[in-house]
């Protein structure tokens, strides 16, 4: 099964994606999507031999480019890995179930518009939370409100900085995202 990476940043949990499956015989990670041409996603994804494209948002909200972008890699299924634009309903509506977002806290709390990245820790920091953690969940056209698949939790400490936070929630996502990815791919049909 063909899979699309998309993403707007570093892109680790990209890389750490393309290793997990660059030796499956049922998964390929045979595209990287992009909204911004500088990303290091980019240059991680080319150097693991997996193309990469840098879409804008005017073509990412227009089905009479991304559809047939998408059908040119024969993608079946989308990872979002920090990739922040919201997703067009036309593009759930195409791939049911078969897209899902990796978020940085534990859904319901801390998402939605504007709870990406370090302003998701500084959140959980601001709120005196004593555990955050990551959600895989199915995308929607609601931001953030798609059935949740998994989440792993994380212990936070009153003297844990953003940056602690934001590290130990990242531990998590190197360590059990694949995981996610690779049994829900396990649960799709063709």
């Amino acid at each position: 099964m063909n899979i699309a990476i998309f993403v707007s940043g570093g892109g680790t949990n990209c890389e750490n994606l393309i290793r997990h499956f660059e030796h499956s015989d049922s998964v390929k990670c045979a595209l990287v999507v992009c909204n911004k041409p500088d990303a290091y996603a980019l240059v991680r994804a080319e150097r693991l031999g997996v193309p990469t494209t840098v879409i804008t948002k005017q073509q990412l909200n227009n089905p009479d480019e991304m559809l047939p972008l998408l059908q040119s890699y024969d993608i079946h299924f989308i990872v979002l890995a920090g990739f922040l634009p919201l997703i067009p309903a036309y593009m759930t509506e195409a791939y049911p179930r078969r897209i899902i977002n990796l978020h940085p806290a534990l859904l319901p709390k801390f998402g939605g518009k504007g709870m990406w990245g370090h302003h998701v820790h500084e959140a959980v920091k601001a709120a005196g939370e004593t555990e955050t953690g990551m959600t895989v969940h199915y995308v929607t056209p609601v931001c953030d409100g798609g059935e949740i698949i998994a989440q792993y939790r994380v212990v936070l400490s009153p003297d844990d900085t953003v940056d602690d936070i934001a590290e130990k929630e990242h531990q998590l996502e190197m360590e059990y995202f694949p995981q996610v990815v690779e049994q829900v791919l396990r649960e799709v049909k063709d």
